[in-house]
């Protein structure tokens, strides 16, 4: 039996019903395909080779008339190309016609005549254009006219493009500086911190400074012990060699910009010093072009200061002062933990040797980093609100003065602040006349509720953290109430207290144990710490277990807190006692709690120590003496 091949039809069509009721209108004797943008369709009719194409005018991207022009250099001459449209400007017939269509009908199509307008021209009919030229003309000017928009709009987009290269490119060298300051940074750092004599931990720092910021010289300056000069103590090359065998000095004044950045407490700049006019001009340094001095601040107290300087003209930018600055607060508690074991010197041998071993253990680089971190947000969180409630102030004084709001009961309580204002030399108008200048998008930036709120929790936060750090580091060293107690009972009772979910701790001991003596509230503590770091340890374990035991061994209970969590590498576990150690990141830690359960132990006659293999868990031992009869 022969099968009748039914002729191929191409529709392209952007809206999808139109698209879908044509398919359905000549199913049976067309085989239909369609296409729901320009250029799949001139793909599409590529691939079929249609008899007869029917085309929408208006299309995104490409007009019907380009499409049309291009399906002419694809298809046989004698295929027609049919719009349908909803186009009924005047001339726009003729505008197809010009542009190779063969027909024009109208939308909505008329579903009891369309199949047959379709067979005239599937059979040879074709609209003749009159006056071809004209017509031919006009669509030549209409296309060259949307070919001039596309060709600007390339050009724009090219503009553009080159312009976010650029930019792109900018915030990449800045990213790669960055990237470099803290790498040389981190290697500054490691080079210091682990150098307790003073001379040798100034001398090594103000070279490693040299090299790897590739300067032309750094100088170390620490404050004379009656407060009154900055003298040299490390200077790099042979200037600073000569330098110090002159015993280099300056006063602490604003005469120099080491002495003004140890006044304000802040790092002072001179892209370019010939202009700046607080700057001291060395006879030993005749090459500089650009300095930096940085303060040398440990715990608010200016130690010295930081002098770096180039033989380039503004060779520093803000992220060079962060990354210096950083350096500096590093070095400067290097050098308070050296001066400590200076000042240790003239303990006895045994006072010397217990002193030495807690200050190595506080001046880890874990506790330089941390306590940097939490202390860096609270001054300027404490400015910006500050700056913040006075433009709030000098706001609401404005509105109310401009509202005469006469018989409030709050507005004596307003005067008396802007009273109270003005009696601390703030100029509340001149805030507000400031404000009224300035564009409202910055006006609403600076004068934000949210932004206040945020530094607050800023300032709780960092609060919350140090009353935790007064709390680990006072519990051990209160005045201890040893007595006879059960440890059982403890346990069970800090473990309910903690509401873990159901399942996760077991808790297991024979009866009959006897009872442990010690300060019971100190002792609480241990296994508060340790019940919390297993759980906190099985975040993402996906059954976690934690599992406590207990049994006398002689004079001794042994408890056992065991957790199936991912254990602990060896070199991490010989580090988790140290003081202000954490490996919890930005999570919270302290770095203390371990600490104060080691000295908590020992202070109750006990000790606790832990064993783990990654992968394996980990677990914490606590040996407590039993109650004697």
């Amino acid at each position: 039996m022969d099968v009748k091949l039914l002729p191929k039809l191409l529709y392209i069509e952007d809206d999808a019903e139109s698209r879908a009721l044509l398919a359905r209108l000549l199913a049976g004797r067309y085989n239909v395909v369609d296409s729901g943008d320009p250029i799949s369709g001139i793909d599409l009719a590529k691939d079929t080779s249609p008899e007869l194409v029917l085309l929408d005018i208006d299309l995104p991207a490409m007009s019907g008339y380009d499409v049309s022009v291009r399906l002419r250099s694809i298809l046989p001459p004698n295929t027609p190309i049919v719009a349908v449209t909803t186009d009924f400007s005047a001339g726009a017939r003729e505008r197809a016609l010009a542009a190779g269509f063969t027909g024009f009908l109208h939308k909505p199509i008329d579903v009891d005549v369309f199949e047959a307008q379709l067979e005239t021209f599937f059979h040879g009919k074709r609209e003749v254009l009159k006056a071809p030229e004209t017509h031919l003309r006009a669509y030549q000017a209409e296309l060259a006219e949307r070919y001039e928009a596309k060709v600007r709009e390339l050009a724009f987009v090219t503009n553009r493009n080159h312009h976010l290269q650029q930019s792109n490119q900018e915030m990449i060298n800045i990213l790669i500086r960055r990237q470099r300051m803290l790498e040389a940074g981190a290697r500054v750092s490691h080079g210091i911190t682990s150098i307790l004599d003073l001379d040798g931990l100034l001398r090594v720092a103000v070279n490693v400074i040299c090299s790897e910021f590739e300067l032309y010289y750094s100088g170390i300056f620490l404050v004379s012990e009656d407060g009154k000069s900055l003298v040299l103590h490390a200077g790099h090359g042979e200037a600073g060699e000569a330098m110090l065998q002159n015993k280099f000095s300056r006063p602490v004044d604003r005469h120099s910009m080491i002495g003004t950045a140890v006044l304000d407490k802040k790092a002072k700049l001179a892209l370019d010093v010939e202009g700046e006019p607080s700057r001291f001009k060395n006879p030993y340094l005749p090459q500089t072009r650009s300095e930096m001095a940085l303060p040398l601040i440990f715990k608010d107290v200016a130690l010295g200061a930081l002098t770096v300087q180039s033989a380039e003209l503004n060779a520093f930018n803000e992220e060079d002062i962060t990354a210096l600055q950083s350096l500096a607060d590093q070095i400067a508690n290097a050098i308070h933990n050296a001066q400590l074991i200076r000042q240790l010197d003239s303990a006895n041998h045994e006072l010397v040797r217990s002193k030495t071993f807690e200050a190595i253990a506080s001046a880890t680089g874990e506790a330089i980093h941390w306590v940097g971190n939490k202390a860096a947000p609270v001054a300027g969180s404490v400015r910006r609100v500050r700056e913040d409630v006075l433009n709030l102030l000098a706001v609401f004084r404005q509105i109310i003065t401009a509202t005469a709001a006469e018989g409030s009961p709050l507005l004596g309580v307003a005067e008396s602040v802007f009273e109270e204002a003005e009696t601390a030399g703030v100029d509340l108008p001149a805030l507000a006349d400031e404000l009224v200048q300035m564009p409202e998008k910055q006006r609403n930036v600076l004068i934000s509720l949210e932004s206040i709120l945020e530094d607050l929790q800023i300032i709780e936060n960092s609060a919350t953290t140090i009353l935790d750090i007064k709390e680990d580091l006072i519990g051990p060293a209160r005045q201890r109430n040893p007595a006879t107690f059960s440890l059982p009972d403890e346990i069970t009772r800090i473990v309910t207290n903690m509401a873990l979910p159901d399942g996760v701790v077991t808790l297991e001991w024979p009866e009959n144990l006897p009872q442990a003596y010690g300060d019971s509230r100190q002792i609480d503590q241990i296994f508060n710490n340790l019940i919390k770091n297993a759980w906190e340890a099985l975040d993402r374990t996906p059954e976690p277990r934690i599992s406590v035991t207990l049994r006398r061994e002689e004079a001794f209970l042994l408890t056992c807190v065991r957790d199936n969590g991912p254990g602990i590498p060896k070199e991490v576990l010989e580090k988790i006692w140290v003081s202000f150690y954490t490996t919890k990141g930005g999570k919270g830690g302290t770095g203390l709690g371990l600490s104060a359960c080691t000295e908590i132990a020992r202070q109750n006659g006990g000790k606790i120590w832990a064993e783990s293999e990654p992968g394996k868990g980990a677990a914490f031992y606590v040996q407590l003496p039993v109650a004697k009869d």
